[in-house]
This record gives structure tokens, sequence and C-alpha cells, in this order.
């Protein structure tokens, strides 16, 4: 008769302990040459797009993109007001933003500003309403200039002086929540815009004392992340050299229009704006020359059609990209066919950035680059700006057609 095997003899034994210590091996193996993408961004100074929310009543009171690039560790921001409407795809009708916003599961939020501004999020962290102050606190303050002092005696009194303040934990979740009779939502907005970027700047500042490990068990676990330890670590010890005083902060704009009785900001052109604008950002970003991505490029803008106050809402567009936007008028004359856009700068790339914020492809060169002038990318000051747009009647209000 065939034996039949019996876990009680030794062979099965040794073949059970053999099969686990290279399950073990293999396990360990995987984990010790993985690549944490993280690394893998750095590494590849790949743009990495991080999502941070300001929580409260478990809805946001501010949702942030931070746009940052290892290779010359700059960042660019991008605010998203939580009324900026759009359809909301779990739903499909268009709704508010945070109406997708669930505090114990933020994938369908991410997924909507992900679908927003069209590009991938690859973190997020998100700053409980009840949590803050104590994060605050432990980074020992954040400090912020305030324009104009608040005194608003209520209930609750609402007073900051104004100047460079430093908020501690309690003043901090006042200034981010507080609004003032009649004014506009923007205003709010703002506020928390500057507020999200003196908090950046006031973690870079700290960082080192997270070394301490009594000091990094205390603040870490109030950070609600999908991320992991390491990568938590790597990344935040990467943004702690950002220079936050270059970082450009654009929200997305839009006009309010009364969508199923509540007030929404419909962004620009159906979105096609915020998009742009992001993806401009990006491809500036991954600039290698630093003085290219720290510049602010000119631009000035002249209406070549009879159109009344293009040139202005022209203005209003071109600014939405960055760029400083120096005077507007009329053009030599009021038929012009083609849209055209006079180079200065001689920088080819540069040159190619600017023209596709509105696809235009008719291109005049007076790239006159004086002596004294040090490099290619130096103004020659007897020109009014880096570039002059003259507005033709193939430009719809957004891009030019029929090129």
């Amino acid at each position: 008769m065939k034996r039949s095997a019996n876990i009680s003899d030794p062979s099965v034994f040794l073949l059970l302990a053999i099969l686990g210590i290279l399950a073990a091996g293999g396990f360990i193996l995987f984990h010790v040459l993985r690549t944490d993408p993280i690394d893998e961004a750095l590494v590849e100074k790949q743009v990495i797009n991080i999502l941070f929310v300001f929580e409260g009543d478990e809805k946001p009171l501010g949702s942030y993109v931070l746009m940052y690039s290892p290779g010359n560790n700059r960042a660019a921001a991008i605010s998203i007001p939580g009324d900026v409407g759009k359809i909301i795809r779990s739903i499909n009708k268009v709704d508010r933003i945070d109406s997708a916003y669930n505090p114990k599961n933020t994938g369908n939020f991410i997924s909507e500003v992900e679908n927003l501004l069209e590009i991938e999020i690859g973190y997020s962290v998100v700053f409980e309403w009840e949590k803050l102050g104590k994060i605050v606190d432990l980074m020992e303050g954040v400090e912020l200039f305030i324009p104009q002092a608040v005194e608003v005696y209520e209930e609750v009194p609402v007073l900051f002086p104004s100047g460079n303040t430093l908020l501690d934990g309690d003043k901090a979740r006042q200034y981010i929540r507080f609004e003032l009779a009649g004014e506009e939502p923007e205003q709010a907005y703002l506020r928390r815009e500057r507020f999200f970027l003196g908090f950046l700047k006031s973690l870079g500042e700290k960082h080192g004392r997270l070394d301490n490990p009594q000091m990094a068990a205390a603040f870490y676990p109030l950070l609600k992340t999908d991320m992991n330890r390491r990568t938590r670590e790597r990344l935040f010890d990467a943004l702690s050299a950002l220079d936050i005083s270059r970082i450009s902060i654009q929200p997305v704009a839009g006009n309010y229009r009364e969508v199923s009785g509540q007030d929404l900001l419909i962004p620009y052109y159906d979105g096609t704006v915020i998009k742009d604008i992001v993806r401009q950002a990006q491809r500036s970003l991954s600039q290698e020359s630093p003085a290219l991505v720290e510049r602010v490029f000119t631009v000035e803008v002249l209406n070549g059609t009879s159109t009344n106050g293009l040139a202005s809402r022209t203005a209003e567009l071109i600014r939405g990209f960055r760029y400083d936007v120096v005077s507007t008028g009329n053009a030599d004359r009021n038929n012009y066919e083609k849209t055209e856009i006079i180079d200065r700068t001689g920088i080819e790339d540069v040159l190619s950035v600017f023209a596709d914020t509105i696809k235009c492809q008719n291109i005049r060169y007076e790239s006159k680059i004086s002596e004294m002038d040090e490099g290619p990318i130096a103004r020659n000051l007897d020109y009014k700006a880096d570039f002059t747009l003259i507005i033709g009647k193939d430009f719809n209000g957004r891009v030019v057609t029929g090129n």
C-alpha cells in the first residue's frame, strides 16, 4: 500500500521550512529592490503634484495643488475655491467641487481636482480642523504679512493687526475661517492663499526640528495623508528647501453664475483656461535654466480690430498665465486679419510657451539685444515689453482660429 504524506514526517517539516525561508527572502528582496515613487520622481526630476487641504466643518476651507520641480527646486501653486462649479461625475450634474469632498475618503474629491486641472495628483495632505492649531503650535506659529488691520467686535472678536504678524494655532484657525460682512468671496480665498504660503514657509523653516524623534512622533500623526512615513519624510525634506517668496499661486478664475439656486464660480471657457495655465506652469517648471523659470516676462496688448474693450479682456487672460501686462491700447489700425506676436526676447523656448497660450503661429522678430546687456534674457530697455500682442480678426477672445 502507498504511504500518504504525514505532516509529522521530518522531510515534510524540512520542505516547509525551506519554502518559508524562500518566501521571507523574496519578500525582503522585493522591498529592498523596489523603487519608491518619490525616489524615482526626485531622481528623474519629474514635476510632483501635491494636494494640500485645510478642513473646516468637514469641508475644504482651502485646497491647493503645489506643483514642485526637483530639477530646479521651484514650485507653482493652484488655488481651488470650494465654490468652483463643474460636472461632478458621481452625481452627473453641475455642483460645487467641494460637494465631492468626504473627510473619510477624499478619493472622489482628488479625482474631481485632477479632472478640473487635467493632471495627476501624486500625493495629498489634509489638515483637519481639530488638529490644525496643534500643528501650527508645533511649528512655533505661522508668520504672515497682513496688509490691512482687521477689527470686528462681535460675540467672538476678530482682531488682526496690520504688518508682519505671527499667528499661533488658535489665531491661525481664526484667520483662515473668518469672513467679513459684504466682502467678495475672492477676498476670503485670497487670505487663505496667503496663509497657505505662510504655512509652507514656516514648515520649511522649522523642518529641521522634525529630525528630533520626539518632535516627529508628535507632528506627523497629526497629518492625514496617503503617503507612507518614508515618502512623507523624503518629500517634506525636499520641500523645506523651497524659496516660498518665489512661488506663484494662481486661483481658478471664472464668472459667478446661478445654477440650481446657488452661485457657482464657472471657470473661464469651460475650464480650458485653467488647464492651459497648469500645462504652461508645468512646462515652465521643467525648464533647466533658473533664469527662465524665475523671470516674469512683459507683454503689450494692442487691439487691431474694431471690437471695443478686446485689449483689456485679453490682458486679463494673459495675466492669468503669469505674464506682466505693462500696457494695453489700440494698434496702428483696426483691420488686422491675423493676430500677430512681436518677439523681443530672442529665446525660442520662451516664445514658444507664450505663443501657445493663445495658439498663435504668426510671429515677427525684433530681437535686438543691446551690447550692454548680459546674456540672451536681458531685455533691451529701448522696447516697451518682451512681447507685443496685436489682436486680429482671427482671435475669438481665447485663442487664434484658422492658423
